[in-house]
């Protein structure tokens, strides 16, 4: 261990991170979204360092709960009344599932939200945190948590795309990433609106072409997230009005 220690000094992880901050400051998104008409969520994207690489925290959905039960997916949940904004959702959540003090997380930004199955407005909170946090799940929401090198969502090993229907009847494809987890001994499918905001993370922060397709033009990255999610906004908002 003492090798491993003296290769990645306390100067390279300060680095990784001053970089990933940089990137990441370009992209927040603030509150420019918060007053669509939808109903809010918020989830939360805790990254860490670990031997000088960037990792991600995700979870798995208890078996009891009655949405997406064992699906994985990132610490968070639906804004309640007490949250200021969609940060403090975020880290309220985040707290409720694995134990993780809010003053623990470094925020960095809110990145280009996304809408659920259910048509919330789902706002990615991207946060460091200590690589030496130790998740306390909560079981009646969390059965396990587990972490992945950032860069597993751009240059996977087990990758496909899958055909999902939206809730306007609409046919899209969804990314979605088998990762193996040697330290668990169990393979993790990450896929649907979470691997959408790993991938979308991981082309913010390495500015890489990925290995698979993605629907953004990567040379204006911020443009071009914007316009998807305006234009699936506008899909939504146009069948609600449409419903009354």
């Amino acid at each position: 261990l003492g090798m491993s220690r003296r290769s990645f000094p306390f100067a390279s992880r300060k680095s990784v991170k001053e970089k990933a901050r940089l990137r990441l400051r370009e992209f927040d998104v603030g509150d420019k979204f918060s007053r669509l008409p939808l109903p809010k969520a918020s989830v939360l994207l805790p990254l860490m360092v670990r031997e000088g690489k960037l990792h991600l925290l995700l979870t798995v959905r208890s078996m009891q709960l009655r949405r997406s039960p064992g699906e994985v997916c990132f610490p968070g949940g639906k804004s309640e009344a007490i949250d200021k904004d969609e940060i403090d959702t975020a880290l309220r959540e985040a707290k409720e599932e694995v134990g993780l003090q809010p003053e623990k997380v470094e925020v960095i930004c809110r990145l280009m939200p996304g809408i659920d199955k259910m048509n919330h407005l789902v706002t990615p909170v991207v946060g460091f945190i200590e690589d030496t946090f130790q998740a306390i799940p909560n079981p009646d929401e969390v059965s396990d948590v587990f972490i992945v090198p950032l860069e597993y969502f751009i240059k996977p090993l087990n990758y496909k795309t899958l055909p999902y229907k939206t809730s306007s009847g609409h046919l899209s494809w969804v990314h979605c990433f088998r990762y193996d987890d040697h330290e668990h001994k169990m393979s993790f499918r990450i896929w649907g609106l979470t691997a959408h905001f790993a991938v979308f993370l991981a082309l913010v922060i390495f500015g890489k072409r990925p290995t698979f397709e993605v629907d953004y033009d990567l040379d204006n990255l911020i443009s071009s997230s914007e316009n998807n999610f305006m234009n699936l906004y506008a899909s939504i908002y146009e069948r609600k009005k449409s419903n009354l």
